[in-house]
């Protein structure tokens, strides 16, 4: 059975879930952006980067592990659902637990309320009915279009009307906390088979111990992500952490979008062909190149980006102006490097994965600190660049000996 023109499919619903998505987030952000400061988005970075890390540290893999199981997987939906539930339910509680040290660490007493509020976010998350990977799975990506695009819009709606009203951050939690609940409600209604409050001891180990890869992986993909991040606003203030927030999400809008549409598409088709090498070196080979080209022209967007963001977003952005064209080039490198996530997945190499983020961070966490003093978020960006560029050989490596 070929899987090309079924791949071919997948990537152009998921394509236009991720480019319907971001008109709506950048719509967004600019109305965001005429209403709210930047050292508001930086609070509200702040809250979001306290909440990946807990959802990092606790990640189960659930997700992943259902796609690469091969058959029915109504035998692990209820143990997945409880473990789901459990995980929320920590995280929710040690973001309660550590608000007051974060809040202190950032120098950032608005960072308080904020923390508090957006730990009912995790929480409700646990509840989502894990059946909802079926879309991926089994390649129905035009139902979840549809379904992704209802929830996202009803998040940007609460969201627009909340901050308009409250001239607040908090609006755009309010955001986040109806969409979850949307998401909860939907995924009961249409995602089978339902969970149940019962747990497989035998089911929980597997999880737990295919996982375990993934949680390592998430920890250092998180710190390289985000480390950057922390370090800016830990020595730049919310001010400059909401600059750089700005101009790293505007650089990667188009970017990485591409990459992780094409690798949510392809992951479940290489899980698939696994067994068949040559078909699989075959299918691996097209998707690097189709990402190339894709992405290449995108690298050319933003020349002018002094006019851009005065025009867009408004004269108290102008400061992220410089490190937008290093970001560009880091987003480019990494959707095209990135790809062979995917890949390592789909044949259980998860430790690949794991290795490669592992170096990349390492780079980010050898210059982050000097960088950011010396150039401030120019120096963040900087140190994005290298700690990508030093794992390509890394990546290179694991992707010949996967192929072979």
């Amino acid at each position: 059975m070929g899987y090309t023109k079924t791949a071919i499919k997948g990537i152009s619903w998921a394509g236009s879930l991720s480019f319907f998505s971001r008109v709506i987030s950048f719509l967004r952000t600019i109305v965001f952006a005429r209403i709210l400061s930047p050292s508001q988005f930086g609070v509200y970075g702040i809250a979001l980067l306290i909440v990946a890390l807990l959802e990092v540290l606790t990640e189960t893999g659930v997700n992943v592990i259902l796609v690469q199981e091969r058959g029915n997987i109504e035998k692990y939906i209820s143990t997945a659902w409880i473990v789901s539930i459990i995980r929320g339910a920590i995280i929710a509680l040690a973001i309660i637990l550590f608000a007051p040290l974060i809040s202190a660490f950032f120098h950032s007493p608005d960072t308080l309320n904020v923390l508090l509020l957006i730990s009912i976010v995790p929480f409700l998350r646990g509840f989502i009915n894990p059946s909802e990977v079926s879309f991926q799975k089994e390649l129905k990506f035009h139902k979840e279009f549809w379904y992704r695009i209802a929830i996202f819009s009803f998040d940007s709606i609460i969201s627009l009307a909340m901050v308009y009203v409250t001239h607040s951050v908090m609006g755009l939690i309010f955001g986040l906390i109806a969409g979850v609940i949307l998401e909860i409600i939907l995924s009961f209604i249409l995602t089978f088979p339902r969970p149940h409050l019962t747990i497989e001891k035998s089911y929980f180990l597997k999880i737990v111990n295919k996982g375990k890869w993934l949680t390592l992986s998430g920890v250092f993909n998180y710190l390289f992500h985000n480390l950057d991040n922390i370090v800016v606003g830990r020595i730049l203030g919310t001010g400059g952490l909401g600059l750089y927030e700005m101009a790293y999400n505007i650089s990667m809008l188009p970017i990485t979008d591409v990459s992780d549409v094409i690798s949510k598409v392809t992951f479940p088709v290489y899980t698939i062909i696994s067994d068949d090498k040559p078909r699989l070196r075959k299918a691996f080979l097209r998707t690097i190149l189709l990402v190339t080209l894709i992405l290449l022209p995108f690298g050319v967007l933003i020349i002018f980006p002094y006019e851009i963001v005065k025009i867009v977003l408004g004269q108290k952005w102008l400061g992220m102006v410089a490190v937008l064209r290093i970001l560009v080039i880091f987003g480019v490198i990494r959707a095209i490097s990135g790809s062979t996530s995917a890949l390592f997945l789909s044949v259980g190499k998860q430790k690949y994965v794991t290795i490669v983020t592992l170096v990349s961070m390492l780079g980010l966490v050898v210059t982050i600190v000097p960088l950011v003093l010396r150039m401030g978020i120019y120096g963040a960006g900087i140190s994005a660049l290298i700690g990508t560029l030093i794992a390509i050989p890394f990546m290179l490596y694991f992707t010949v000996k996967t192929l072979r």
